[in-house]
């Protein structure tokens, strides 16, 4: 088996949400081995995409080529009223797998997600997070050639949430299959993804490696978006942006400005520093600077456009 071959190639896809025209012209292509994170804010598309990409919605232009076959597991889980062990089972009758080989696939797609202890539990009986770890041994337990998830972490409580990412970044590393994820977190992004597609106002905005594009981000928009709070005027005109991770405070920093707002965090605080050229954001340890202060910072260098919005 070619692992450089691609799975599957969309070419000028034109995707729609009823008379609603989302996209004109996506090319996307997704190969065996990689993890491909699809981020983009809400409403922009994301979900209709990966449907019309796993032929369960029409395309409205362009084609798509497989080599191989889609799974798609989509944001509700949806189990069937029989236990979690039947569930998978009724997935690969209806994909057709063998009986015979049923229950080995079941066991190591449950093994995946720890969960098998939940084999014989009624699909009813499950907690939110076990749904979604059942939801997602489902789909594995299909060895599809890609497999599309759609926000596969969607309404779990934040310590869930971690310990299902943290499993699904194992479980998704498989050699011989393509897996797109739908995300709208950045932090689920940069812990899944070996390529990450931006979506923003109905194109692909950044595509490539996540760090390449988080230190490149290539247009302001994209910056704003991943994360970019700070804009700074240059003296030439242009536009600095940086990310709190680029900003701290130092009694010898060059840079001098007054604290204008402070949002208490779970490990600190977020501040809001206004300065002659603009305004950035830092994080800080609890309690951080009072409102009115004077500090000084270091500022990184972040990323400069040409022209000053």
């Amino acid at each position: 088996m070619d692992r450089r071959r691609p799975v599957l190639v969309a070419e000028q896809l034109g995707v729609a949400r009823g008379k609603r025209r989302l996209f004109d012209a996506i090319d996307l292509t997704l190969y065996r081995g990689e993890a491909v994170v699809i981020l983009g804010p809400n409403g922009v598309g994301k979900s209709t995409l990966l449907s019309v990409l796993a032929g369960l919605l029409p395309r409205a232009g362009g084609r798509v080529r497989l080599d191989g076959r889609v799974a798609a597991a989509l944001q509700a889980p949806a189990l069937a009223h029989r236990s979690v062990v039947g569930n998978l089972y009724a997935a690969m009758g209806w994909w057709g797998v063998p009986g015979a080989e049923r229950a080995g696939r079941a066991r190591a797609a449950l093994a995946q997600l720890h969960i098998e202890h939940l084999a014989d539990r009624p699909g009813h009986a499950l907690s939110g997070g076990e749904a979604r770890r059942v939801h997602f041994a489902r789909a594995l337990s299909l060895h599809s050639d890609a497999l599309l998830l759609d926000e596969p972490f969607a309404g779990l409580d934040p310590p869930t949430r971690a310990e299902l990412l943290g499993e699904a970044s194992v479980a998704l590393r498989d050699p011989d299959r393509a897996t797109m994820i739908v995300v709208h977190d950045r932090a689920e992004a940069w812990a899944l993804a070996d390529r990450l597609v931006v979506l923003l106002d109905g194109r692909v905005a950044a595509e490539g490696p996540p760090r390449e594009i988080l230190d490149h981000p290539g247009s302001l928009d994209v910056a704003e978006f991943l994360g970019f709070t700070g804009r700074l005027r240059e003296a030439d005109g242009s536009l600095r942006c940086v990310r709190p991770a680029h900003v701290s405070l130092d009694a010898d920093g060059d840079s001098h400005g007054v604290v204008a707002g402070v949002v208490h965090e779970e490990d600190g605080v977020l501040c809001e520093i206004d300065l002659p050229g603009g305004q950035v954001q830092l994080r800080s340890d609890y309690p951080g600077p009072p409102l009115g202060a004077r500090v000084s910072l270091r500022i990184g260098d972040g990323v400069h456009f040409k022209k000053a919005a």
